[in-house]
């Protein structure tokens, strides 16, 4: 298994997982690799290092991150607010902290792969209603149909016209490869 850092050509850096180099060559050639943020197929392999399996030499004690983020919610933390690869730090005062990340570039990691889960949720939590969205927003505010969340696809002049209405909108760009299904 080789496993790479990419980056496409507006500056998302994401991490692709193939079976050998000539793989990646092969799907990249046949247009099958594509960021997961904007869906651009412009992607370049990132220089990274090996990986090398060290878990043996792990200690137990964790390292005290060096910076930490803003208490959570009066020290409750909810569910799915923390990135999975970031764990609650106890303060003095017994609030819950998050490790910030210790440079830009994981920063924005850190928001890309905030962005995807929340699109992963909003695409597995709603109703795909495509070119119908206005129609269908329309008929859920006036009550001809079942209330529910939808999304599907509109024109700007519509999505504004909506908005006139009183019928709340937010566009969210859906990247390609989340439109299927999902895994």
């Amino acid at each position: 298994m080789l496993v790479v850092d990419l980056h496409c050509a507006h500056g998302h850096h994401f991490e692709g997982w193939f079976a050998s180099s000539d793989d990646l060559a092969s799907q990249q050639a046949r247009g099958l690799v594509s960021c997961p943020v904007c869906g651009d197929r412009e992607v370049v392999r990132r220089p990274s290092a090996p990986h090398l399996n060290v878990s043996h030499l792990k200690t137990d004690t964790a390292p005290v991150p060096s910076r930490r983020m803003a208490t959570q919610q009066g020290g409750a933390v909810m569910p799915g607010s923390l990135p999975s690869d970031r764990a609650p730090v106890a303060a003095p005062d017994g609030a819950v902290e998050q490790a910030m990340p210790a440079s830009p570039e994981e920063a924005v990691r850190a928001l890309q792969a905030a962005y995807l889960q929340v699109v992963r949720h909003v695409v597995t939590h709603t109703e795909d209603v495509g070119e119908r969205f206005a129609e269908e927003a329309r008929s859920i505010h006036h009550g001809d149909a079942p209330e529910r969340p939808i999304r599907g696809q509109t024109s700007p002049e519509e999505r504004e016209a909506l908005r006139d209405e009183g019928i709340e909108v937010l566009s969210l760009p859906i990247p390609e490869g989340l439109k299927g299904p999902l895994q």
